[in-house]
């Protein structure tokens, strides 16, 4: 059975932020973003590495790895935990490569392959929603996502 869902694949595919974490040999965590985080498949998620050598490395120790996606807007989101493999060559690594230049096509990110190092692939093994604090107020999706639209009306001309 399929673990991600139709609505984990929309999350995932129109946030494109994946908040990762990985394990420092050391044992300490390692948080980056990688904002080519997408759905491989119905199990898979995929980032790519264009500038991310703590992460890999880290990944080639240990394998263990969590993704975060979350909505800016609403505070809902997902947490996947799973396995990731590594892929810096070979006929899987040409697919995901040309898959990404696809997508950055669509995007205006054309330069997006030329860069890519690796690709990490993670097999998820669980999901678990994510979602605010705000909603204990017993307040609608619609009014959070008011809310912080407001909020980054706000403060975007400062910037």
């Amino acid at each position: 059975m399929a673990i991600l869902t139709a609505e984990m694949k929309q999350v995932i595919r129109e946030q494109r932020l994946g908040y990762v974490a990985t394990v420092c040999p050391d044992g300490t965590p390692n948080l980056s973003p990688k904002g080519t985080t997408t759905v491989w498949d119905d199990d898979h998620l995929v980032f790519a590495d264009i500038h991310s050598p703590r992460t890999i490395a880290n990944l080639k120790q240990n394998p263990s790895i969590e993704i975060n996606v979350v909505d800016w807007f609403t505070r809902k989101g997902y947490r996947f935990k799973g396995i990731a493999t590594v892929i810096e060559s070979g006929e899987l690594f040409n697919e995901l490569v040309s898959f990404y230049h696809q997508q950055g096509q669509q995007q205006g990110l054309s330069d997006a392959p030329r860069r890519i190092q690796a690709i990490v692939m993670v097999e998820v093994q669980r999901a678990l929603p994510l979602v605010s604090p705000a909603y204990d107020r017993e307040v609608t999706e619609d009014q959070v996502r008011a809310q912080w639209e407001v909020y980054y009306q706000h403060i975007r001309p400062r910037r």
